[in-house]
């Protein structure tokens, strides 16, 4: 399947669907539970259960998407989160997910320029900062780096997103300016 098979903007009955049933919401929390159990392939089986006309509906397009990351599926993950940014788009996680995906499947400056457009439209996410982050940062922009971090930092708790960056591999050639950086705040 290519990125533009699962293009929910051409079923428009997709867009205008109510919730769930009950029936469909347990079937998706089941596969949730799954997966928050590293079980993926229990959770793809639970999701088999939803009717294939329900599987484009955001809520299990989400699932979708993660029971795909679980198995290091990522072109399937991609076409998945362009199917529920196309769905959806007005919500980050079609495009903090597609651009992830991307990035794993070693396309990074794909990744930035899925980003990069919609960092106005989503003013208030820290993620879409950081993954710019990140993926300056392993293109070699360590400075567009650096800016793009200090203003995902801004948008959140300052510690959480350290913490977070001290731990990202992506972000390794930035580790010592960021300890330095940590440290420097707390002195003041």
């Amino acid at each position: 399947m290519g990125l533009n098979s699962l293009n929910v903007a051409n079923r428009p009955e997709l867009r205008k669907m109510s919730d769930l049933s009950l029936t469909n919401v347990r079937h998706l929390e089941a596969a949730q539970g799954w997966l928050g159990l590293g079980n993926w392939r229990e959770a793809r089986a639970e999701l088999a259960n939803i009717p294939a006309e329900l599987q484009s509906h955001p809520d299990v397009l989400q699932v979708q998407w993660a029971i795909h990351a679980a198995a290091n599926e990522w072109e399937s993950a991609a076409e998945v989160a362009e199917a529920f940014r196309n769905a959806r788009p007005d919500s980050p996680f079609g495009f903090v997910h597609l651009a992830y995906a991307l990035h794993e499947m070693k396309r990074t400056r794909e990744a930035q320029d899925v980003l990069l457009p919609v960092v106005d439209k989503f003013r208030d996410e820290f993620i879409i900062r950081y993954n710019l982050a990140c993926y300056a940062c392993q293109l070699g922009d360590i400075e567009g780096a650096w800016g793009w971090l200090e203003k995902s930092m801004a948008l959140t708790d300052l510690d959480e997103v350290r913490e977070m960056a001290l731990n990202d591999p992506d972000l390794e050639p930035l580790r010592t300016r960021i300890k330095k950086s940590w440290l420097k705040q707390s002195e003041e």
